[in-house]
């Protein structure tokens, strides 16, 4: 499957801007991963986006939507990362790419959302204020503080490791994402 046919996929399911957004966050941080690591940053990329494909419209059935989906179009090794991205889900975590969606998905949803409050945005954030606000209860309460403890560790890095990776990953696309001081977002 290729960048293009993902996004294509991805459209078929997901209209929110929200979504949109968040699949693809969470892509350019699976990519960042999976160059960190050396491994097919395509691949890497693609997870991310079509992780939470068919939420929106499949909400009860999520991911078996997207996991069936994909195996029937032989992406065996996407389908099984997405198929356990959620650690409760009880799916056993083998390979890089397992491991690698768990820690970017919760994560990077959270680093969004404390960019978003901050006045400069991305600009500036650090690892030291996103655990801060991680240790606040009710900011960005749907977040699973778990799930984002997990995910570093998956990965065998600090939590401020990880942060510090995503907020890096997301600095050039401020823009696009309405992270600049003074935009608001889309």
């Amino acid at each position: 499957m290729t960048r293009e046919e993902a996004h294509q996929l991805l459209e078929q399911y997901t209209k929110g801007k929200a979504l949109l957004r968040h699949a693809q966050t969470v892509a350019w941080v699976m990519e960042a991963i999976g160059q960190h690591f050396g491994e097919n940053e395509d691949k890497f990329y693609i997870t991310g986006l079509l992780h939470d494909a068919d939420y929106e419209a499949h909400p009860d059935q999520h991911p078996q939507v997207i996991v069936n989906h994909l195996r029937q179009l032989g992406e065996e090794e996407i389908a099984h990362a997405i198929a356990g991205h959620y650690t409760k889900w009880q799916v056993p975590r083998h390979s890089l790419l397992d491991k690698a969606i768990v820690a970017a998905d919760e994560l990077t949803g959270f680093v969004y959302a404390a960019a978003l409050i901050r006045p400069t945005r991305l600009e500036g954030m650090t690892a030291k204020s996103v655990l801060k606000k991680l240790k606040t209860k009710h900011f960005a309460a749907s977040v699973d503080r778990e799930e984002v403890r997990k995910g570093a560790e998956l990965l065998g890095w600090e939590l401020p490791q990880l942060i510090e990776l995503i907020i890096r990953t997301l600095q050039p696309h401020a823009r696009e994402l309405g992270l600049v001081p003074g935009l608001s977002a889309r």
